[in-house]
């Protein structure tokens, strides 16, 4: 019996891929494995005694609506919400403004999928978040990557870039935290990064799902903050402040994009779940979740003291790491000439059982494969110890 032959595939299929990370996650569960390679928030954080709580009441006789379709654009209450919090980290708006999403991946497809054609450029830092890549493939950019410092995305090189680069539709970042090197982009980038956007006319894409897990430094404020024009897409997530399994994000966005994303939205999926985003409403309107928030940052923060403390020990010479003051990544860099997915698999893995994400992924263009991105979060102490021991080990070894 015949299948589809490869050439009925569109042609938008070609550049659909695995996640390296879905790969590697599937061995994180295996028994003697320890796994720095998925950015999961600790679940041991979650607010389980409220939710049991809130989804109890949702879930009785004469409350059938949270079962109900609503609207595309989302809960009007939770909007609401959203809404308010937005304002209060200085950017003014109301529940017109807001749409929800499922997490912020959608957010990234959505804003893709209305400003980019085949063959328009995508500028991103370098690295960045895998997940935007494969959220933007499938639209069939162009993308040029500009490097990154501890301020974040150099804009002389972003202007370098837009003065001498067709077609350049949008600029992505994550400005706070960043996925996968942990830097926080400084306030003057910010700004100049918005005087950019306006000289060359081009949206910036900024993406924040790290962005109130921060144990340290000065909280700045968003790129749509400093947005005049509009031209400033804001994304947001409750995975790694409630819970991920929530599948609930939101894009804050002039009415003409939203109105757009919501029409994307509506041919994608409809809507989000209602229950879920009731009981996202309910938590927000009944808890503290500043508070809760505030809970969870010194859980994060020891867990990243500890990771960087045993990198200190453990690594040999000539390795270096990021030192994030918020997020959930360090990104350590190799000499030149170790590759190190071939590493991960022909040694790493089999000889200490543990997985990072080798970086190769993370590069829009030009890969380069002697980096990896290691998560802190979750792992026990005492694990997390050992796993960075015994990786060290086997590095002393093959760098001699």
């Amino acid at each position: 019996m015949g299948g589809i032959g490869m050439t009925s595939f569109a042609r938008r299929a070609e550049r659909v891929q695995p996640s390296a990370i879905r790969e590697f996650l599937a061995l994180a569960g295996q028994p003697g494995i320890t796994s720095f390679a998925g950015g999961y928030p600790d679940p041991t954080l979650f607010p389980m005694r409220e939710l049991h709580g809130i989804y109890d009441a949702l879930l009785t006789d004469g409350n059938a609506s949270a079962l109900q379709y609503t609207a595309s654009e989302g809960l009007p209450e939770l909007r609401a919400l959203v809404a308010a919090r937005l304002s209060a980290d200085g950017m003014p708006c109301t529940a017109d403004d807001v749409l929800i999403t499922q997490g912020g991946q959608q957010g990234l497809d959505l804003t893709a999928k209305l400003f980019v054609d085949a063959g328009d450029v995508i500028v991103t830092e370098r690295p960045t978040f895998l997940g935007a890549l494969i959220a933007f493939n499938p639209c069939e950019p162009d993308y040029r990557s500009v490097p990154m410092d501890d301020e974040g995305m150099d804009t002389d090189a972003l202007e370098q870039v837009l003065r001498t680069t067709d077609r350049v539709k949008l600029v992505y970042t994550v400005p706070d935290h960043q996925n996968p090197t942990g830097r926080t982009m400084s306030l003057a980038r910010r700004r100049r990064l918005v005087e950019l956007a306006e000289e060359f006319d081009v949206v910036v894409l900024e993406d924040t799902p790290y962005r109130e897990l921060r144990y340290e430094g000065e909280r700045l404020p968003t790129i749509k903050s400093l947005d005049t024009t509009g031209r400033v897409v804001h994304l947001g997530s409750f995975s790694k402040i409630l819970a991920p399994g929530l599948r609930l994000g939101w894009a804050l966005a002039e009415p003409e994009v939203r109105e757009k994303l919501a029409l994307l939205k509506l041919a994608a999926d409809t809507q989000n779940g209602t229950l879920n985003m009731r009981a996202a409403a309910a938590y927000l309107g009944g808890y503290d979740i500043e508070g809760h928030i505030a809970g969870m940052l010194p859980t994060y923060r020891h867990q990243r003291d500890l990771m960087l403390a045993s990198l200190q020990e453990h690594f040999p010479p000539g390795i270096t790491w990021t030192r994030a003051n918020g997020g959930l990544f360090t990104w350590v860099t190799f000499p030149a000439g170790l590759d190190m997915a071939a590493f991960q698999r022909d040694v790493l893995i089999p000889q200490a059982g543990v997985i990072v994400v080798p970086g190769t992924p993370f590069f829009a263009d030009r890969p380069e494969a002697n980096h990896a991105r290691m998560s802190y979060s979750g792992v026990p102490d005492d694990r997390l110890v050992e796993g960075v021991r015994r990786m060290g080990a086997l590095l002393t070894d093959a760098l001699r």
